[in-house]
């Protein structure tokens, strides 16, 4: 047993300090990235932000409104649709704007070598498991990247420098970053396992650009100054999970209760996700996620007007005409009272 005293921050732990600006108005602002990827040599253009490979976000109608947005966002679809729908999907639309996302279960595997083999390979694929350290999930992200020379391949999770490097050496464009810090995730609670967000973010982007990898930031953004404090922490993506949940893209059942509107949302390690794709809780495990009621929030495009305004407007107060430049301009004031001593000091 060791113990790191080091301290780590999460987004409420941190403010980003304002500095003087010749920016006149949020409107010059530029939100938008251009990236070429290490493995795929691909190319991308857009807003960075990824709507999450869940039930109710990572949906086929989110991508038609990110589409119709036009700002280049993207959406991971999640891993529960039948592969003709897929296929369908593929076929009818533009496939820039979403991952093909997949777990390690054979059936999984087998769903996207049946697309493989049907038509074009996905350019873009999402490989998502909870805990990104085991060395079985190492052995197929190469295998994967094998399979699929040519896509861009987004895979994780983990929080730590060392395994975003051995990603990137395995074939990874862009790992995502981040354990237990979703608002219906309780992978901390469950396990006592997890690590802040923020400085997850600001160490592994640290280790990701040495090596000419990206890092997407997975969990933990509640209000669009979240947002800003990631891209700030040095984040290439932002991926988003209920900040874009209860919408008319959720595909799901809107529900009333005394007058007012809701959507169910449920972390994809909870019961109700297991018992809706399969059957139930494994014996062998236990559920990391909770199902709760959101507030109906009407079409998305409302909430999309929010969150990219208030990332522009995080970039006048510092300066940053780009999105690319919020890091180096960004600089962080601690908010929160520094514990000394993690035993409880007087």
């Amino acid at each position: 047993m060791r113990i790191e005293e080091d301290t780590k921050l999460d987004f409420k732990d941190v403010l980003i300090r304002p500095k003087r600006s010749t920016l006149s108005s949020r409107k010059d602002v530029d939100i938008t990235r251009e990236f070429t990827f290490k493995h795929s040599g691909r190319k991308f253009k857009g807003v960075p932000i990824i709507a999450a490979n869940m039930d109710g976000v990572g949906t086929f109608d989110m991508a038609k409104a990110f589409l119709e947005d036009g700002n280049g966002l993207t959406v991971a679809l999640h891993k529960h649709y039948a592969l003709e729908d897929i296929q369908s999907f593929y076929k009818d639309n533009n496939a820039d704007a979403v991952w093909y996302s997949i777990g390690m279960v054979k059936a999984d595997e087998e769903k996207l070598k049946e697309f493989i083999a049907a038509g074009k390979a996905p350019e873009k694929i999402c490989i998502d498991v909870a805990n990104g350290y085991s060395e079985h999930f190492v052995e197929y992200v190469s295998r994967m990247r094998d399979l699929l020379p040519e896509a861009t391949i987004m895979a994780g999770n983990v929080v730590t420098g060392e395994m975003v490097e051995q990603l990137i050496l395995s074939g990874v464009d862009i790992v995502k970053v981040g354990i237990g810090p979703g608002s219906v995730c309780t992978t901390r609670k469950m396990t006592g396992v997890g690590y802040p967000q923020l400085s997850a973010i600001i160490e592994c982007a640290d280790a990701a650009h040495g090596m000419g990898g990206l890092i997407c930031a997975d969990g933990g953004c509640t209000v669009p100054g979240d947002i800003a404090k990631a891209f700030g922490g040095g984040a290439d993506f932002v991926m988003l999970g209920g900040m874009l949940s209860g919408h008319d893209q959720a595909e799901q059942q809107i529900t009333e209760e005394g007058g007012e509107k809701f959507v169910q949302f449920y972390g994809m390690s909870s019961d109700t996700a297991m018992k809706k794709h399969k059957g139930g809780v494994a014996e062998y495990r236990a559920s990391e996620g909770k199902t709760v009621k959101v507030p109906y929030r009407g079409d998305v495009s409302n909430s999309l007007q929010d969150i990219l305004g208030g990332i522009r407007s995080s970039c006048t107060y510092v300066g940053a005409r780009r999105l690319k430049e919020l890091s180096k301009c960004t600089t962080f004031i601690r908010v929160t009272q520094q514990i000394n001593n993690i035993f409880g000091a007087s």
